[in-house]
């Protein structure tokens, strides 16, 4: 789930990402900002979600995917669209 919350005052977005991976023990988001080298750790709750909230700057357009158990990548259904990359697959977008 992908939920942007924009605010009036402010040049940036706060988006929630959660997601819940089958047999996941951690989930990464990587790329946002176009650094594909520093992870965000999503925190797992007790339901067996991983989520994390990101501010992110207004006006951007946001490629990411979910790193689960430091191996294996994931997109998320809900993001705004899906692009090429360089290794053969897609990664997920956000117009924020």
């Amino acid at each position: 789930m992908i939920q942007k919350t924009y605010f009036k005052t402010k040049d940036y977005c706060k988006v929630k990402f959660s997601v819940a991976p089958e047999n996941a023990e951690t989930v990464e988001v990587v790329g946002l900002n176009s650094d594909w080298e520093n992870a965000i750790i999503l925190k797992k709750k007790k339901d067996g979600t991983f989520s994390a909230d990101i501010s992110l700057p207004k006006g951007t357009q946001q490629q990411f995917r979910y790193r689960v158990n430091k191996t294996e990548w994931i997109n998320d259904t809900e993001a705004d669209a899906e692009v090429a990359n360089e290794y053969g697959g897609t990664n997920c977008v956000l117009d924020i």
